[in-house]
């Protein structure tokens, strides 16, 4: 399928925003600063950046959906109309001419109400649901009589199509989609964004997509607009960013992201986090993390322009951006440093593995298939085990009952040669002393910590279920393990960031020096930025203290940086294992390369 040219420029833009602000005027604060830019109808453009980037603000503030206690300045025409100073309009408008589809597939609908239902909601006026809601669910690749079930009844691919159904029932001509894909495994994120396109080309519609995955950016949309601390850092046609960046922050943004083809050495990754808008007035906002920062960057707000003197700079009054960068050494920035391979993965020594599966069984009630059907599988003192494979492909239920959360049916999980695969029927010691020898990281930073204790407190209880001291030294020193700062410990984690909840949750892991962490999707939720920090932090932590991990992902990017060995679960069974780079190499099974197949690679035919 061929991309979009975007010659439509001279036309009517279907979106148009110029010099958007937003504000909190009880506090006087600025969060989002001169945002202009527009999309054509058939058009994609993708908002990339970090968490606190601005990407989100500035959909919301076009979309007239902010937060209350905000307030948005600037111009914004959707198919032509103004709607910034009208809000009968953008009522109007809201289904009928511009869509929302939100992240989460699993929040995204009323758990009450059928899927057929939520789709008709946002049918016209006078519209015949028994018509049309057949039609648009065969739009977005599912059969009729899903219309009668209710969300949990549905997979997290199936809500999100049931959600894109009910975003495009009032015949929009603008889609925006917010991190629609980031609950989704890799094969299901693919199969989404692709139907998105096709959708999107066939109705010709405007399409934004704000992400904070540069590479899926690339492979998803006809332009991107970097951005960082409420500013635009650089604009451009799809393939000439991923050809060459002209701004540090994409760089950087691109460096992080970890490669499925090869191992490195290390991943890069920048040091600290997006600083608030205010913090950064009047100067570059990325200034302090960026290593090619000069004086001159801290001396004012560096604006947009060509990247080079002869590349034009947009037509007097348009707000289309070009190849456009906001910093002030774009034409003399030095090519990026190569990456480092990285070592090859250890075969598994010759001792007792920490952790032995055997023919583990686990079927959940009301389903036809079991979660797990006779999995076996081992790790090694100091090995890295990777499980891999899309959801409800059994990888969770397997840490679970490693962990001991679940009762497996039938099998045997031994952890240090003991059996433990029913903690309800072992002693005390024998739970306690199995949790000496395993710990779990679990996937969302923002759900794992106790909300009502300080940082402090939760890792005293670790240390202390260990029987190691809880003085304030050797919570200092816990701290300082995971790089986290001393101060911290007298916070909450409403005051963290997810990368540095997810900092505690691994010292609260660690704490005992386990033999083995079971790692369950513990970057999934992150920027990729921040993902970069936590997996050095792993693989530094693995090496100091020489802890084996049972590491579960549907990322093979990840995995691939991560893990030693590899076994690649389909319908709770292992289809294909050995070690890592082997696997991802050459796979031998069809499953194996569908995944590897559904990783995006930044290029235009990924989709297709």
């Amino acid at each position: 399928m061929k991309r979009s040219t975007g010659t439509r420029a001279t036309a009517e833009p279907a979106i148009r925003v110029e010099g958007i602000k937003v504000r909190q005027p009880s506090t006087g604060r600025t969060l989002l600063s001169e945002v202009s830019f527009e999309v054509a109808a058939g058009e994609s453009v993708a908002i990339v950046g970090e968490s606190g980037s601005g990407k989100s603000l500035t959909v919301r503030a076009m979309l007239g959906l902010l937060p209350q206690g905000l307030e948005a300045t600037g111009q914004v025409r959707i198919a032509g109309e103004r709607v910034d100073d009208d809000p009968r309009a953008r009522r109007r408008q809201r289904g009928s001419v511009v869509s929302l589809l939100m992240q989460d597939p699993f929040t995204l609908l009323n758990p009450l109400r059928r899927a057929g239902r939520q789709i008709a909601d946002g049918l016209p006026k006078g519209a015949d649901a028994a018509v049309e809601v057949p039609r648009l669910l065969a739009e977005v690749g599912l059969p009729a009589n899903v219309a009668g079930r209710y969300p949990f009844q549905l997979s997290g691919g199936m809500r999100q199509r049931i959600g894109l159904a009910a975003a495009l029932a009032g015949g929009p001509r603008v889609l925006v989609a917010d991190e629609p894909t980031t609950a989704l495994d890799a094969t299901t994120q693919r199969e989404v964004l692709a139907l998105i396109r096709r959708v999107q080309r066939e109705r010709d519609m405007a399409f934004v997509l704000i992400t904070h995955d540069l590479r899926l950016a690339f492979s998803t949309c006809d332009r991107v607009m970097v951005m960082y601390a409420g500013r635009v850092m650089e604009t451009g046609r799809a393939a000439a960013v991923r050809q060459e960046q002209f701004h540090p922050y994409t760089r950087a943004l691109l460096a992080a992201e970890p490669p499925a083809d090869r191992r490195l050495a290390v991943i890069p990754s920048v040091p600290g986090a997006v600083p608030a808008h205010d913090a950064a007035a009047g100067r570059c906002g990325f200034a302090d993390r960026c290593p090619l920062a000069v004086p001159e960057c801290r001396a004012g707000v560096p604006g947009l322009r060509p990247v080079r003197a002869q590349d034009p700079a947009p037509a007097p009054g348009s707000v289309r951006d070009g190849r456009l960068s906001a910093c002030l050494r774009a034409a003399e920035l030095p090519a990026p440093p190569v990456r480092k391979p990285g070592v090859a993965p250890r075969p598994p020594v010759a001792a007792e593995p920490v952790l032995e599966v055997r023919d583990l069984r686990r079927w959940f009630s009301g389903s036809p298939y079991p979660a797990l059907a006779g999995l076996s599988l081992t790790v090694a003192p100091g090995e890295v085990v990777g499980v891999v494979g899309e959801s409800g492909s059994g990888k969770t239920t397997l840490a679970r009952c490693v962990a001991g959360l679940e009762r497996p049916d039938g099998g045997e999980i031994l952890l240090g040669g003991a059996d433990c695969s029913d903690y309800g029927r072992m002693g005390r010691a024998a739970v306690r002393q199995a949790r000496r020898i395993s710990q779990m990281i679990f996937q969302d930073p923002y759900s794992t910590l106790n909300p009502a204790r300080t940082v402090g407190a939760t890792l005293r209880e670790a240390l202390w279920a260990d029987g190691r001291p809880t003085g304030p030294d050797d919570l200092a020193r816990l701290l300082d393990s995971v790089g986290l700062a001393r101060d911290m410990a007298g916070m909450r984690p409403a005051g963290l960031s997810g990368g540095e909840r997810q900092r505690v949750a691994i010292a609260r892991a660690v704490a005992g020096e386990p033999r083995l962490l079971i790692c369950d999707e513990p970057v999934s939720a992150l920027d990729v930025s921040v993902q970069a920090q936590v997996l050095g932090l792993l693989a530094e932590l693995r090496e100091r203290l020489s802890m084996a991990m049972l590491f579960i992902t549907h990322d093979l990017a990840v995995v691939r940086q991560m893990a030693d060995r590899l076994y690649v679960l389909e319908s709770g069974t292992c289809v294909e294992t050995g070690l890592a780079d082997r696997v991802l190499d050459a796979p031998e099974h069809p499953y194996t390369r569908a995944l590897l197949a559904s990783v995006p690679d930044g290029s235009g035919d990924w989709l297709d």
